[in-house]
């Protein structure tokens, strides 16, 4: 790959001796500003793919009953 005009310049300095301009750049270049949003109830429905799978600790809405009768 090639390197950029500006690259090479950058190099040339540093090799000369004298200061390199990427050292001045401020710490937020590297910061992404975009703003997050939280999920919309719509998106959190859409993210499970299976019915009754939306519960974390295993409980998915089902139960069991059990009906017995003894006549004794």
């Amino acid at each position: 790959m090639a390197k950029s005009k500006a690259k090479k310049l950058r190099e040339k300095l540093t090799r000369e001796g004298r200061m390199n301009p990427e050292v001045k750049r401020s710490e937020f270049v590297f910061v992404d500003m975009r703003s997050r949003t939280t999920k919309t109830k719509k998106d959190h429905l859409y993210q499970f793919k299976h019915k009754n799978h939306q519960s974390q600790d295993g409980n998915d809405g089902s139960f069991c009953f059990v009906y017995s009768f003894s006549a004794i």
